[in-house]
């Protein structure tokens, strides 16, 4: 393995520099040091090899993850709560309708004391659809429901036993407390209309996106060996897209570059910053020492690690190990993400983004007016901008310049008032009248509100750079996009005016490592002020 044993000194700072910059990993207020990468149980490569103490300690665990259940901790925390919330609707609605459906039948049948229940208190319905709904949640999670490589046969069968256990508690525990036989029949009858409605959304979910994540949620997967391992998992990737991964390419030291093989196995660590790679699998021939290299060089660029125990002659059991888009596996390593606090931060985002629009409703139609007044062209301004992992997206602003602005910008680059990619200027004679007032309080970022509630952007993050400015990225600046892009940002609140391009990137990675749901609140007082105090450029 002479392609992967160069010089370490420089492996290691380049590893820093190219590592996936994880959200709230050295917190400001708690430790000054970077927290080391957490494996998920300690694994031996062989009697010779054992895992570094640094990587075995366990960090002490926050109040936000000791109160969180543990599915929301996890990668896919965002789309199990999801997943459960359209369920648990969807149950409600059953009970509605059922209550609904009482009301004429106690008329034509009023001694039939099952259809009496609830007649004096409608909203206990709401309550016994939040415990059902909670007793399938448990049973479907116990039993695997939610493994979405499952298909859809699988799904209506955990999904059957599911509603019938959740359904049979609830008839045993009304039953202690006195409750008559009807009502368990009652009960028996919403669980089938509560099967019908949940199986309806899993089918339409899977026949509408082929049971596909969105954009967000999926994880750049780089798989080290390009043989016919390598290629089964590809293709099996590209067959379960519900399993939330996506194949950037293959590592080979044998095979030619083309075909999906995107570099050498020595090239990790540049083509894992350029790819935003996420996770590695491990689908080489047997190689002990090509084994220990990649998962060294992995816990280092914060990088899960997976592998395929086909390699060693083995099957694994299927209770014990996990699966990749149906292909067993079993996890080296993986990084502790703050799934909790992402999705907490997302329902932040998204409740703060629809009550500012509600809210702000006529200062945006009295603004579109003046532009429309003050000069010719649209009222806003779209233009593509790199969002999280490099994925492009169209970003919207109210226009503050001539219509042809984005003609006349490479004219002026020469006036460029900033170093590095970013292009600013003093005077910009593109500005129109309006523009003036509107980027001087800001006003002019009000609809990217709706960017945030499409899941594009957030609140607070690393401002989106034009296409032009994110063609001059170097390799080093790719970990700001990292996290999904935001309206205001630390850079924005501390160093608006320094026209230091790298200082606006260090702002950005200290951003992200020290994030929490604390600085985030600090940064949207600290701009309001800023806001109001007209200090916009």
């Amino acid at each position: 393995m002479s392609t992967v044993l160069f010089n370490p000194r420089q492996r290691k700072t380049e590893a820093v520099e190219w590592a996936r910059l994880i959200p709230g990993e050295a917190p400001a207020f708690r430790r000054p040091s970077r927290k080391p990468p957490q494996s998920v149980k300690p694994f031996v490569l062989d009697k010779g090899v054992a895992p570094a103490a640094g990587d075995t300690e366990t960090p002490p665990k926050n109040t936000l993850q000791l109160l969180v259940p543990g599915p929301l901790q996890r990668r896919m925390g965002a789309r199990w709560l999801r997943s459960m919330a359209a369920d648990c609707a969807l149950i409600t609605m059953s009970w509605l309708t059922v209550g609904a459906a009482l009301v004429p039948l106690r008329l034509l049948f009023p001694r039939v004391h099952g259809f009496a229940y609830a007649a004096g208190a409608p909203s206990s319905l709401l309550g016994i659809a939040l415990l059902q709904s909670a007793l399938i949640t448990l049973m479907g999670y116990s039993e695997g429901l939610h493994a979405e490589d499952l298909d859809l046969r699988d799904q209506a069968w955990l999904l059957a036993k599911s509603v019938l256990w959740a359904t049979a508690v609830l008839c045993f525990a009304y039953g202690l407390q006195g409750a008559p036989w009807t009502t368990g029949g009652l009960f028996f009858i919403t669980g089938v209309v509560d099967f019908g409605a949940l199986w309806t959304r899993r089918r339409w979910n899977r026949e509408r996106t082929g049971g596909a994540c969105g954009h967000s949620d999926l994880r750049n997967v780089l798989i080290v060996g390009a043989g016919k391992v390598g290629r089964r998992i590809a293709l099996n990737v590209e067959k379960y897209p519900a399993r939330g991964r996506k194949v950037c390419g293959f590592l080979d030291d044998e095979i030619p570059i083309g075909d999906g093989v995107v570099g050498r196995i020595v090239d990790l660590g540049r083509i894992a910053r350029k790819l935003f790679v996420d996770e590695v699998i491990l689908a080489a021939p047997q190689n002990g020492d090509l084994t220990r290299w990649v998962l060294e060089e992995a816990r280092r660029l914060r990088l899960d690690v997976e592998i395929v125990p086909d390699l060693f002659g083995y099957q694994a059991v299927e209770q014990e190990a996990d699966r990749v888009a149906g292909c067993p596996f079993i996890c080296l390593h993986a990084e502790k993400l703050p799934a909790a606090g992402l999705i907490l931060k997302r329902l932040v985002d998204l409740c703060g983004a629809l009550m500012a629009l509600t809210v702000l409703c006529p200062l945006l139609a009295a603004i579109a007016i003046l532009i429309k007044l003050d000069s010719r062209g649209p009222i806003l301004y779209a233009a593509q901008r790199a969002g999280r992992k490099g994925r492009l997206f169209r970003c919207y602003k109210f226009r503050t310049m001539v219509s042809n602005a984005d003609e006349l910008k490479e004219r002026l680059r020469l006036d460029n008032e900033r170093s590095g990619p970013f292009f600013k200027m003093a005077g910009d004679p593109r500005i129109t009248r309006v523009g003036h007032y509107l980027r001087r309080f800001s006003l002019d970022e009000l609809p990217q509100l709706w960017n945030v509630v499409k899941g594009e952007m957030s609140l607070v993050g690393p401002r989106p750079h034009p296409l032009d400015d994110f063609a001059g990225y170097e390799i080093e600046h790719l970990g700001r996009l990292d996290v999904t892009p935001g309206i205001t940002g630390l850079w924005q609140v501390t160093a608006r005016r320094d026209p230091s391009f790298r200082r606006g990137i260090e702002l950005d990675r200290e951003y992200i490592r020290t994030w929490s749901l604390g600085l985030d609140l600090r940064i949207l007082l600290k701009t309001f002020r800023a806001v109001v105090g007209g200090s916009g450029e």
